[in-house]
């Protein structure tokens, strides 16, 4: 994403599961299955962004995996994931 420009993000449907494999930068997530890994879908070279949003109530992540904290997506919510190349996890924004 580029500030001050009209950025266009790719999206796909993709069902809740312990690793969940993106290919696009938002991900519109069906099924409650707690998340512990997400697979870069830039290969987790460099740092990146994912946004994810569950469309069939809320999801948790664990940290049994490569995400850092645990947080429960809410349904119908945008939760923006942040990939550390130096750490190789995901942190999630805050949630309210």
């Amino acid at each position: 994403m580029i500030p001050g420009t009209t950025t266009k993000i790719s999206e796909q449907l993709v069902t809740a599961a312990t690793t969940i494999y993106p290919k696009t930068d938002m991900v519109l997530l069906t099924g409650q299955t707690a998340i512990a890994t997400i697979v870069p879908n830039f290969g987790g070279g460099f740092p990146g962004v994912l946004f994810i949003v569950p469309t069939g109530g809320a999801v948790a992540t664990t940290t049994a995996g490569n995400i850092a904290v645990v947080v429960t997506m809410a349904d119908l919510r945008v939760t923006v994931f942040t990939w550390s190349k130096l750490n190789q996890k995901w942190y999630p924004g805050a949630i309210s």
